[in-house]
């Protein structure tokens, strides 16, 4: 009897080891999801690359959960990857026309006109050629600006020339790049003699001089929408780095980068 006690017991005993076991299980595992990191993927203009790098930093360390992965490039070249189905999750336009198709296409969730720029005239530091204006590149023997069908810098700046009425004659001596970035480091090792870009690429780089700020009147207004794509594998985590973006602190380090904040 004592033998069939304790056997009887003993297997009591199993079974609510197990039982607790099994119900602990699921408590583990929500507990894991619940720290489960989340990538973001966030298709961004290419003038906007340092200013995003030093927010990023300052969120992740925030939020730890969530990490920031960037595809830097030209506006229409991105909106474009969008409009075929790129995993995207936030896309931060230089241009509003490149923004708004996405809109259009209604593949954008939310969006906000977030920031401003200026459009400049730059050439080599300590060698200006001659180039005193934007009427001077008339002098030059290569200028450079972005590809205007997807590049914005690009397309302002040929407004701007266009508005001078000297595109005609500089257009046979243009080389274009793939984005603004690629301006400036053609003009950082003197291969071209004076290029377009916005003012905060311009800023960033100790080898270029600023010669001429185009008029806001010669091209069309330079504004910087952002937005969280509809199909956003994570939308909770994409609303909370837009949210994020447009906080003071954001715009502080955009503004200290040459941005003009939209009031």
């Amino acid at each position: 009897m004592k033998k069939l006690s304790f056997l009887f017991f003993s297997i009591l005993l199993l079974s609510l080891v197990m039982s607790g076991c099994s119900n602990n299980e699921p408590s583990k595992q929500t507990q894991e999801a619940a720290n489960e990191e989340v990538t973001l993927t966030i298709s961004a203009a290419a003038s906007l690359q340092d200013a995003l790098t030093d927010i990023t930093a300052t969120f992740e360390k925030e939020h730890p959960d969530v990490n920031i992965n960037y595809n830097f490039g030209a506006s229409g070249a991105l909106q474009q990857q969008i409009s075929q189905g790129a995993p995207v999750d936030l896309f931060f336009s230089a241009a509003e026309d490149k923004f708004d198709k996405l809109v259009e296409g209604d593949l954008i969730e939310k969006g906000i006109d977030l920031l401003g720029n200026e459009l400049v005239l730059i050439v080599p530091k300590d060698f200006s050629r001659g180039i005193e204006s934007f009427e001077d590149l008339t002098k030059a023997k290569k200028i450079s600006i972005g590809t205007p069908e997807t590049v914005p810098a690009g397309k302002y700046a040929k407004e701007t020339l266009e508005h001078l009425k000297i595109w005609t004659e500089v257009e046979r001596n243009t080389v274009y790049a793939k984005d603004v970035r690629q301006v400036l480091t053609y003009i950082e090792t003197s291969n071209i003699d004076a290029g377009i870009v916005y003012k905060t690429d311009a800023l960033i780089s100790p080898k270029v001089e600023i010669i001429a700020t185009a008029n806001e009147n010669t091209h069309a207004p330079i504004i910087y929408p952002v937005g969280v794509i509809k199909n956003s594998s994570h939308p909770k985590e994409a609303q909370l780095f837009y949210e994020y973006l447009q906080s003071e602190q954001s715009i502080n380090v955009f503004k200290k980068y040459g941005f003009k904040g939209l009031e």
